[in-house]
């Protein structure tokens, strides 16, 4: 039995949007989830980027109990790749990096990266000077 994470964008209209979809899955198929980013508008369609994590079966079922209730899903296809010979190690990247995934090492005061971590929101990214973050698109089905 494997575990597997996963990071899907979720997609709610408003007749599912007050609906406790999402809670259920960890009652019906034992899985464990952080929201990484949520919203809902005022005419209350929602969004979410979930980040899911279990057994790859329990986590495929619940992905089509999510479908069957009219949530549409959207894999995340991308990750963050740290250009070692780019960075210059400012440290600009850690203050936004909410999972910790980019770090200061405070014994060589290099910056260091945990592509475990990594949520692929992009904001190193965006923010990194010399551009040695790196967003990376891959192919991703659910």
């Amino acid at each position: 039995m494997n575990e597997i994470r996963k990071i899907v964008h979720l997609s709610f209209s408003p007749e599912t949007s007050g609906k406790p979809v999402v809670c259920n899955i960890i009652k019906l198929y034992d899985l464990c989830f952080n929201i990484l980013k949520a919203h809902i508008t005022p005419r209350e369609v929602g969004e979410m980027i979930l980040e899911i994590n279990g057994l790859e079966k329990a986590v495929s079922d619940a992905m089509d109990y999510l479908k069957e209730h009219g949530v549409k899903i959207t894999p995340v296809g991308q990750k963050i790749r740290k250009d070692e010979t780019s960075c210059m190690h400012c440290g600009v990247c850690t203050a936004l990096c909410r999972p910790r995934a980019l770090s200061v090492d405070r014994s060589t005061w290099k910056v260091t990266f945990d592509p475990e971590k990594c949520v692929a929101c992009g904001l190193c990214v965006k923010v990194c000077p010399v551009k040695a973050m790196e967003t990376q698109l891959e192919n991703g089905t659910i």
